[in-house]
């Protein structure tokens, strides 16, 4: 099936949601008020669930700016295809690309073997200086892998841009101090989950969309992840797998999009019967 037209129908109406998190919760309290010893005892607290955000690029735009993130020259902005023409409409280069998918059993099981082949590849051993590097965070939030995406997307941007767009004393500033790359992905999912400002955004942000939001307890099979550049390396972050970040070979900045198309079309061919699929980029902002 031809990919052309594929995203553009479901770009606004979609929305972005996980159905499989990580055992464990959070509990109450404002960010950077506890340590980290207390609030791993929260682990076995009842679990939080989120309403899921919709996805769509001018209000992900207005959710990421009350964060923090400036967007006066980088935004999201929708991809059309993983067609050459869709990818060249895109300015250049791009940041991060974040993806929308159904969690059909021909995609998923379709994941697992990229993921397997990305695992026992020849040069896997060179990414592990790599690896170390990206920025990650576990999701242990049923709903919240909207929030969980962005956040992937903003904090593995280009330091000149992260420097530029991030402002100072601003939550997402904070939350990138108290939350070093070194900090375990578990911890940091902590962290977020005992974070009282964070939610209180994301939940403005679930009543904002042009969508009703769906009972908090329906059953959700479409879900959020986000590729990466970095060090010569194109990454998939999902918060939900047991790996990590899974390292999908060799790009570079300009040609990321490119090349998590590629991956993003391999999973559409695998259910060519789906049509919920969306992208959506982290590019620079073109005046009107």
């Amino acid at each position: 099936m031809s990919s052309t037209l594929l995203f553009a129908v479901f770009i606004i109406s979609n929305f972005i949601y996980t159905s499989s998190i990580s055992s464990g919760s959070g509990g109450g309290g404002s960010f950077g008020t506890r340590s980290n010893h207390s609030m791993m005892a929260d682990q076995k607290t009842q679990e939080k669930k989120w309403f899921p955000l919709e996805s769509n690029p001018s209000l992900l735009n207005q959710y990421i700016s009350k964060l923090g993130f400036e967007t006066t020259s980088h935004e999201f902005t929708d991809v059309l295809s993983t067609e050459q023409w869709a990818l060249d409409m895109v300015p250049h280069p791009v940041s991060a690309v974040v993806v929308l998918f159904p969690m059909t059993d021909k995609v998923s099981e379709k994941r697992r073997e990229l993921h397997t082949k990305s695992l026992h590849s020849s040069d896997a051993s060179s990414t592990e200086s790599s690896d170390s590097s990206v920025w990650y965070i576990k999701q242990r939030i049923s709903n919240a892998c909207g929030t969980i995406a962005s956040l992937h997307a903003l904090m593995n941007v280009p330091k000149s841009i992260r420097e530029a767009c991030i402002r100072k004393s601003s939550w997402l500033h904070t939350f990138m101090n108290n939350c070093p790359t070194s900090l375990s992905p578990t911890d940091k999912a902590i962290l977020l989950e005992n974070d009282t400002t964070i939610e209180t955004y994301h939940e403005d942000a679930t009543n904002e969309g042009q969508t009703s939001r769906p009972n908090l307890d329906e059953s959700i099979d479409l879900h959020f992840i986000s590729f990466i550049h970095n060090h010569g390396k194109l990454y998939e972050l999902d918060g939900r797998v047991e790996q990590g970040p899974i390292c999908h070979g060799d790009t570079t900045q300009q040609n990321l999009l490119k090349d998590a198309c590629h991956i993003v079309k391999q999973l559409m061919e695998a259910d060519s019967s789906e049509m919920r699929f969306t992208i959506i980029a982290l590019a620079p902002k073109v005046d009107d």
